[in-house]
């Protein structure tokens, strides 16, 4: 017998177009607010006006009297059973939280909290009877400066008798990973370099494009849920535990979901509010929210207050570093709240060899929208404070801020390298992507323009940003995040079915929204299979065909989904060799395969695995003692986190004059390992650099002093869009992990993460000569206008002034220490 079919040419590494693109680009696909149920009802939510009020009276009777309305329930109709909304990372066994019901019974505590629902038979005739329904309220006094919080000056939940929900401290002199922070400090003030800054990283909006939708059907056996969420399976588990459905009667399905960057991890009051009015009436119900709604509404980021001292020698050797946090939760914990922060706490260290470190966090209620995930998580925070902080250390010490990071990097020699944090990093090449970026930028061609522009008195300056990061991503392993008091597992579980015609289904666990896990796992098992691409179909998002998952968060899908595919497809190796080695009448040990093609060593006979596939399903001639399937499935939980590391290099122009800011060029040099597929880690890096200049240049959700969010528009809260952008030259070298078998690491969130502090390293650096060391984020013209003439006795809003000592703040500004604090100041920065 002989082969039938060619061996398929290696995939892995190959510029594939996206299998999902052609729908999704050409609207023949399905998002949840598309599906349509016979009898279907349609929800909208009445949402608080205030940050802080009693709730004191409902009025419902002119509501339920408008055309086609079925009925409004407040949270007193559904107090027995809307449950409390659950927090999975409760980071100290001490930690207060609210209940958090799903719709408010008696008080509310942000703008934009549930107090009702109206049920009709279409949207609009629902979102009109909303406007209706009469509430009394008996306003509070709201808690919403962060500082103030943390002083419990006024109270977000006075049942709780304090704004602090948990206070966690990573010290290295008790972990056993590193010496005193203290000691270094001391020496350092003695005969060294100390460096005190505090950086405000602001509140963001995920800003996904598909706001958040749900439909409940409760008709038939099962409770089958639709979801534009990036959580099927712990939408289903979710249901179950707070609102007491058998978690075998409920189905969750992700149909295809337009992003969401962390936004869309989470169980929703929304969410369990459709399916608490589907069981009570009966019937099919919706819900989609507006995009003000989503803006106001759907957990935010960010959002901390950073004081940072660093300890170095006085030729800028890294002693200590000591960080004191303060983050806001917002007015409840979601889903993974708490831990945000915490996820950051084992970054701040980045890519140097401190040798102490100690690590302060307390996380403080307020009464705005709750925070959550946001696109790197913690990490983006870490990495922007410790990027800033070793700018800072090289204008001290007279050089160039990549000469101080050289000298205090991992050298690519050292490792593994167990970090002053605790975490074991297990490849990397700091070394190569910084000189592949310096040469790609021009850099010291840059250099030479920018200190010509200076010596001229150029009134447009030139500033330089780098940044020179890395990442721990692959949320897992289990050990470790039970560890960290987090309630659920970092694993992931894949199936991969060979049908009988040669074709396969693979199903993971990874819920794809917009990431490309078609195209990138269909690569991935076409080579481990030797099948053509074309032949592997991937099903995903739901959880009666995906029974099991942790689903899709924190750049894990490639380093822990995929590595669950690549032992299920190993699996279907190992189960077809003795199959193929009784058709091929050769003993198992002689049997050999690659590329798609199973032979007898030595020899020329050989059987394709489509031949071994459709022989199993006939199983006329089939080895005695063996299961006639080649289907297998595998759960796969790491060893160890991935980390990506890499350098962006960042050029800015200043206006000197009227504070505006062009980017001039801006290059980055990832290494996430082995490259599945060049064109999505190219996109997931644009995506992600986007954001994080968006940070740095223009995102800021505002609030007024009463508490209501100003910016819950796209016409003030500022997206940035293709126009805004430049084009950017993206790159990478490779360094394999060596902790999974493809030698990958994650992607999704290394620009995000890389590019807010190059940017504003690059305004600052620009903006240096004048006195100037820090400009709030975002970095706005009227912000960086006020920096260049603190000097000039004018209002700076907190800006750092300068003396004969040098930079200083003023310790009496407790609310801002940087250039510009006007919550109305959204004006836009040209790119």
């Amino acid at each position: 017998m002989t082969v039938t079919e060619e061996a398929a040419a290696p995939q892995i590494g190959q510029e594939r177009r996206r299998k999902e693109d052609q729908r999704l680009i050409t609207g023949r696909t399905r998002w949840t607010d598309n599906i349509v149920l016979n009898g279907m009802l349609h929800l909208a939510m009445v949402r608080s006006p205030y940050a802080h009020a009693r709730i004191t009276n409902i009025e419902t009777a002119e509501a339920k009297a408008m055309p086609n309305v079925v009925t409004v329930l407040t949270g007193a109709d559904v107090a027995e059973e809307q449950g409390s909304l659950p927090n999975a990372w409760p980071i100290t066994e001490d930690q207060k939280a609210p209940p958090h019901p799903s719709i408010a019974v008696d008080r509310v505590a942000f703008a934009g909290e549930i107090v009702a629902v109206v049920v009709a038979r279409t949207a609009a005739e629902a979102r009109d009877a909303a406007d209706l329904v009469d509430v009394d309220y008996e306003e509070l006094p709201p808690a919403l400066d962060l500082k103030e919080a943390a002083e419990d000056k006024t109270l977000a939940h006075p049942d709780l008798g304090t704004n602090k929900s948990a206070f966690w401290q990573f010290d290295s002199a008790d972990a056993g990973t590193g010496g005193s922070v203290d000691e270094a400090i001391e020496a350092a003030r003695r005969d060294g370099i100390l460096i005190e800054r505090e950086y405000r990283q602001q509140r963001l909006i995920p800003a996904f494009m598909e706001p958040r939708s749900v439909v409940c059907d409760p008709t038939g056996e099962q409770l089958t849920v639709w979801s534009a969420t990036q959580v099927p399976h712990f939408v289903r588990f979710f249901i179950a535990v707070v609102l007491g459905v058998p978690e075998s009667k409920v189905r969750v399905i992700a149909p295809d979901v337009g992003g969401g960057f962390g936004g869309k991890l989470q169980f929703t009051p929304e969410e369990a509010i459709t399916v608490v009015v589907a069981r009570r009436l009966g019937k099919p119900c919706k819900y989609t929210e507006t995009r003000s709604e989503s803006l106001m509404s759907g957990h935010h980021g960010r959002d901390q207050w950073q004081r940072l001292t660093l300890a170095a020698t006085k030729d800028g050797t890294v002693t200590g570093l000591k960080v004191d946090l303060l983050a806001d939760m917002g007015a409840y914990l979601g889903l993974v709240t708490s831990g945000i922060p915490i996820l950051g706490a084992f970054m701040f260290n980045g890519i140097y060899k401190f040798p102490a470190y100690q690590f302060n966090c307390t996380n403080v209620f307020t009464n705005k929208t709750w925070t959550d995930a946001y696109r790197g998580a913690g990490r983006p925070e870490a990495t922007y404070a410790i990027e800033r902080m070793m700018t800072e250390l090289a204008a001290e010490v007279g050089v160039d801020p990549l000469e101080i990071r050289e000298r205090n990097w991992i050298k690519h020699e050292e490792f593994p390298f167990s970090t002053v944090a605790g975490l074991e990093y297990d490849t990397g090449n700091y070394e190569a992507a910084t000189e592949k970026a310096k040469r790609l930028f021009g850099y010291d061609e840059l250099r030479a323009e920018q200190q010509r522009r200076r010596d001229a008195k150029d009134p447009v300056q030139l500033g330089i940003g780098v940044s020179t990061f890395t990442e721990m991503c692959g949320l897992a392993p289990s050990r470790v995040l039970g560890s960290l008091r987090y309630a659920a597992g970092g694993w992931e579980h894949a199936s991969v079915r060979m049908l009988a015609t040669g074709k396969v289904e693979v199903v993971t666990g990874a819920s794809a929204h917009g990431q490309g896990h078609e195209t990138a796992f269909s690569q991935i098992v076409a080579d481990r299979l030797g099948v053509p691409f074309e032949d592997v179909e991937v099903l995903h998002g739901d959880t009666q065909i995906a029974h099991k998952g942790l689903d899709t968060y924190g750049s894990r899908s490639l380093t822990v989904g995929g590595e669950a595919l690549v032992k299920a497809a190993d699996k279907v190796v190992e189960k077809a060799k003795p199959i193929a080695a009784h058709l091929l009448e050769a003993s198992v040990d002689d049997i050999e395969f690659r590329q798609g093609r199973f032979g007898v060593r030595g020899t020329d006979k050989g059987l394709g695995i489509a031949e071994i596939a459709l022989a199993t399903f006939a199983a006329h001639d089939f080895p005695e003692g063996v299961e006639p399937t080649l289907d297998s499935d595998a759960t796969y939980d790491p060893v160890n986190f991935s980390f990506p590391h890499g350098t962006h290099l960042c050029a800015m122009e200043i206006d000197t004059e009227t504070g505006g800011v062009t980017m001039r060029k801006y290059v980055c040099v990832d290494d996430v390992g082995t490259v599945i597929n060049p064109l999505i880690v190219a996109g997931q890096v644009h995506g992600g650099l986007v954001q994080g200049i968006a940070q740095a240049l223009w995102e800021e959700a505002v609030y007024d002093d009463s508490g209501t969010l100003v910016s819950a528009s796209f016409v003030d809260y500022l997206v940035p869009t293709a126009a805004d952008t430049i084009s950017y030259g993206v790159s990478h070298t490779t360094t394999p992990s060596i902790t999974n078998t493809l030698g990958t690491k994650g992607v999704g969130e290394a620009g995000t993460i890389a590019s807010t502090p190059a940017v504003v390293n690059a305004v600052v650096d620009a903006l240096r000569p004048f006195g100037v060391i820090d400009v709030r984020m975002p970095c706005t013209p009227e912000r960086i206008y006020k920096a260049i003439h603190a000097r000039d006795g004018a209002d700076t809003g907190g800006a750092p002034t300068v003396g004969a000592a040098g930079p200083h703040f003023d310790e009496a500004d407790t609310a801002d220490r940087t250039a510009g604090n006007d919550s109305t100041d959204q004006n836009g920065s040209s790119l």
